[in-house]
């Protein structure tokens, strides 16, 4: 549709308002500048939108109901995914079939659901005499005489999106849609925190905060290292710590997007986390590649009072405990978790039981603890006090611990005792046995039921046995992958007693199957969004995979909630354990380093390039490279990885690997390629040819003690500039066995040409290990701009915790 310009400075707005609707009527519109002025039909109707100047953005009506109720917002007019960045009437829905936008006589900006019925509008005190849509994203309403000054925007008060250039204010609060088809304000809002101005918080219903950035220093908040990365964003914070604080942000411009600016946006899902898109052309689909916080179980109230989070980033990630049900069923199946589950339970109930939940961590309750009571007490101790929802009990300490008030974010722990919710019993059931009945009336039942539970059991194994014969044709255990239940996993591991080590994605505890042959069992605390079947599909993917140098995967377990990796065990344990200054294992000598090196890089490049599919690993350090009985490495732990067909170049991974290793064309939130292994392989073998590790928190070698050796602690940056010095005595570690010099000035400008900048100036695997058995000549690199960057632009304090190495990505592992 067209657009007017109709500008005046009128001694009173009544004067001139039939003196407007005549002449804005006759003119032709401008389709560039998209305003809207007083009096001229309405600005937007069921049918008519306005585009900002460069059509990125859209004005107009929506719905998210089929219909029935309609808001006035602002979504992306130029990719095919609506996306919507503003709602205007949150609160208050139309619910007319004829919705209209339009300037009023005050010179404000209205909803309407009829022609005589206002259900919002705009608070400006200064009328408007246009509306106008900006590339940015931010409508404005230009001021009556102001020379196009804006007597209200949009983007002082932001819905769930915050845009590029939107200035954040202490008086702005970022407030999530209730779910994701409901636009009115939900739970979880982000805020700068009040008490000093020097912060963002995420708060659950505007009082419990649950996530936080970390003060303001200078660059950077605290708690967010990758804001320094010169990649994407130009952080900019006014005034901080004062009530005049003002926080904003900008973006750069990329070749991928014609040197146009990436679209990208931070949401505050109804979820609970800040989200960071970028919207990627290539996949015509939003990458999110930063969240916090990183667990969704860590959101306050993800799933209600008395919900269980899985912690999953799939799109159902809460249930109700057994027992339990949800009090809105028709918000819980529409993904609106608030309203959590019922216990069904009421004061009056002195027979309620208590249905056991597990071994779960909560938040919200406040509890009563004493010892040396029977359980048979605990119980009556929680019955007897009406907001008492539930207890713990530990049988051999005799410790009782009853709960109150509410349970917030019940998610599964090891670590932590059995949680007991209270409810009610089922009619006419009493868990304390005091029905009356007769003898021989007990005996017939309690007969028929004996022969129920036979004939259910009978009935239960002859099902169990066929799918399982079953699920081990489809899912490949005559191929070699064995499917284990939980409960023999539990008794392999005596019950997850021996805990060797805890990763990003779960605990890994040793184990022995029947024959005694050790095993290692990796227990997935965040299983991926997928169901059970893709689960499956994808584990036996990698379990096909043989090779010397990678850990054999001997079987899994995917039952209920329970995700498990069985693999071989290693006895040297991780190569991360022989690396750093205080490593307990003796230094490793220089023909085993490299030998690790090279085993390492073969493992990768049959990932790469020899398997059937393409396997980008996603997570290469020092930690998942085990070592047998002989130091042999072998590549471990694919709880990251993409599968990528042979016809396909890039994946979009939003799972962040670890920090300090990941490539940073992965933080720009663009599909990633085999080369981003390569860096993490390069930051790797930058570790095993100095034997530390990329951050430790102490002074760096006496060697840096000049004016570039303030940032030597942060081994890559540091070394790389040695390296490509010439100086690499100064990096190897003192005193090695073995000692090659020919072979380490080999890998270390290896290590150098992986950790590029731009991923097609890296080698791929295949040809690094070439590069590393000398088949290949290796040229001198050149120093990698990025990390010397990441030095620049912040002045670091020696032996400080405060890393470098944090910036490269968020830390899973």
């Amino acid at each position: 549709m067209a657009a007017s310009i109709c500008t005046y400075s009128p001694p009173t707005l009544t004067f001139f308002v039939s003196f407007l609707l005549h002449s804005c009527a006759s003119k032709t519109l401008n389709p560039e500048l998209e305003l809207r002025t007083l009096g001229a039909p309405p600005l937007v109707s069921i049918n008519t939108t306005i585009l900002s100047p460069n059509r990125t953005f859209e004005l107009g009506f929506f719905s998210v109901d089929g219909g029935s109720s309609f808001y006035l917002g602002i979504w992306y007019a130029s990719i095919p995914i609506r996306t919507y960045v503003w709602v205007a009437n949150r609160l208050a829905p139309v619910r007319a079939p004829s919705p209209s936008a339009l300037l009023t006589v005050a010179g404000r900006l209205a909803v309407a659901d009829s022609p005589t019925s206002i259900i919002w509008e705009t608070d400006n005190t200064v009328p408007a005499a246009a509306v106008q849509l900006l590339d940015t994203g931010n409508l404005i309403l230009l001021s009556v005489g102001g020379r196009g000054s804006a007597a209200w925007q949009s983007f002082d008060f932001p819905t769930d999106t915050w845009l590029p250039e939107m200035s954040i204010t202490r008086s702005m609060v970022i407030t999530s849609w209730r779910s994701p088809i409901d636009p009115s304000p939900g739970q979880y809002s982000l805020r700068l925190r009040p008490t000093d101005l020097g912060e963002f918080e995420l708060v659950f219903n505007g009082s419990v905060s649950y996530w936080w950035t970390g003060k303001w220093i200078g660059t950077r908040f605290a708690g967010v290292p990758e804001m320094t990365v010169p990649y994407i964003y130009s952080f900019r914070f006014s005034n901080p710590f004062t009530t005049e604080a003002t926080f904003d942000y900008s973006q750069s411009t990329s070749e991928e997007s014609g040197l146009q600016p990436l679209l990208s946006r931070f949401v505050v899902d109804s979820s609970g986390q800040l989200m960071q898109y970028t919207w990627s052309p290539q996949a015509a689909s939003w990458n999110m590649f930063w969240s916090r916080p990183e667990n969704p179980c860590r959101v306050y109230g993800r799933c209600g009072g008395f919900g269980l989070c899985s912690g999953g980033r799939d799109l159902r990630p809460c249930s109700c405990p057994a027992g339990l049900r949800p009090v809105d069923s028709a918000g819980w199946n529409s993904g609106d978790f608030s309203g959590g589950c019922s216990r069904d339970a009421t004061c009056s109930d002195e027979d309620s039981i208590f249905t056991e939940i597990g071994r779960v961590e909560l938040d919200g309750a406040v509890d009563d603890t004493f010892s040396g009571v029977s359980r048979g007490s605990c119980e009556d101790s929680c019955r007897k006090n009406c907001s008492c929802f539930g207890l713990t009990y530990n049988p051999e300490s005799r410790v009782c611990t009853n709960l109150y008030k509410s349970a917030y974010n019940i998610r599964n722990s090891t670590t932590s005792p059995i949680l007991s919710i209270r409810i009610s019993p089922g009619k006419g059931f009493s868990n304390r046995g005091k029905w009356k009945i007769g003898t021989p009336i007990l005996v017939i039942l309690c007969g028929l039921a004996a022969n129920t539970v036979i004939a259910f059991l009978l009935v239960t194994a002859v099902l169990r046995r066929l799918r399982r014969l079953k699920t081990g044709k489809e899912y490949g255990e005559d191929g070699g992958l064995k499917i284990f239940t939980y409960k023999e996993l539990s008794s392999a591991t005596r019950g997850f007693s021996e805990k060797l080590g805890h990763g990003g994605f779960g605990a890994v505890f040793r184990g022995s199957l029947p024959d005694s042959t050790p095993i290692a069992v990796k227990r997935l605390e965040r299983p991926g969004g997928g169901g059970d079947r893709e689960f499956r599909a994808e584990v036996c993917t990698i379990g096909s995979v043989q090779h010397v140098n990678l850990v054999r995967l001997r079987g899994f377990c995917s039952e209920d909630l329970h995700r498990l990796l069985v693999y071989d065990y290693m006895p040297n344990g991780p190569l991360s354990a022989y690396l750093g200054r205080r490593s307990k294992p003796p230094p490793l000598s220089w023909p085993a380093r490299f030998r690790i090196a090279i085993g390492t890089a073969r493992g990768i490049a049959y990932l790469h390039e020899e398997c059937r599919n393409c396997i980008i690993h996603c997570d290469i350090k020092p930690e998942n490279i085990l070592l047998d009985t002989d130091f042999i490495p072998r590549v471990s732990d694919f709880g990251l990885a993409k599968l990528l067909g042979r016809d396909l170049s890039r994946v979009l991974a939003t799972t962040r690997g670890t920090r300090g290793y990941v490539a940073p064309e992965w933080i720009s939130g663009v599909a990633i390629t085999a080369k981003a292994d390569v860096y993490s392989y390069g930051m790797t073998l930058m570790e095993i040819i100095g034997g530390r590790r990329n951050v430790e928190a102490r002074s760096p070698p006496a060697a840096a003690e000049d004016a570039e050796g303030a940032d030597g602690w942060f081994f890559p940056a540091w070394a790389a500039r040695r390296i490509v010095k010439g100086d690499l005595g100064a990096v190897v570690e003192e005193e090695m066995e073995g000692y090659d010099g020919r072979e380490a000035e080999r890998a270390a400008s290896v290590a150098v040409w992986c950790i590029q900048d731009d991923e097609a100036a890296r080698p791929t695997m295949g040809t690094v290990v070439k590069m590393l058995e000398g088949t290949i000549e290796v040229t001198k690199p050149p120093l990698p701009n990025m990390l010397q960057a990441l030095i620049a632009g912040e002045s670091f304090r020696r032996g400080s915790v405060l890393s470098a190495g944090e910036i490269l990505a968020d830390g899973s592992g």
